[in-house]
């Protein structure tokens, strides 16, 4: 399979997951997206169309403790910083965003130590 073919093939399964996970005023939308490098994960507004906050790999909090930002340990502490994020700013539940990626292996792991930290969904 090309390269372009599979990342044709995730945007579809996006797109299908999107149309039923949508973030209210409520309950946000928490998007994840992996690179073969980096992690990045942001808490979305839908209703007004802004990203109210993210974090990745490349943040410097994560960079002052780690060198690599692909593999699940990243994505743990990734998911710890999300989480304290969104406790700090109140928001205590979530909608989770795969991204039309697997749920398994960084994308687990991300959203198991999201809910550690204190966001349910």
């Amino acid at each position: 399979m090309r390269v372009n073919q599979k990342i044709y093939a995730r945007r579809m399964r996006h797109d299908r997951v999107r149309k039923k996970v949508r973030g209210d005023g409520n309950r946000l939308r928490l998007a994840v997206f992996k690179s073969a490098r980096h992690t990045y994960a942001q808490l979305i507004d839908d209703v007004q169309g802004r990203t109210l906050t993210a974090v990745s790999t490349l943040s410097p909090q994560f960079r002052e403790k780690h060198t690599q930002g692909g593999n699940i340990a990243a994505a743990k502490m990734v998911g710890e910083m999300i989480a304290k994020e969104a406790v700090d700013r109140g928001i205590k539940q979530v909608v989770f965003d795969r991204g039309g990626f697997k749920y398994h292996g960084r994308v687990k792991a991300l959203a198991d130590s999201a809910r550690g930290g204190g966001l349910e969904f």
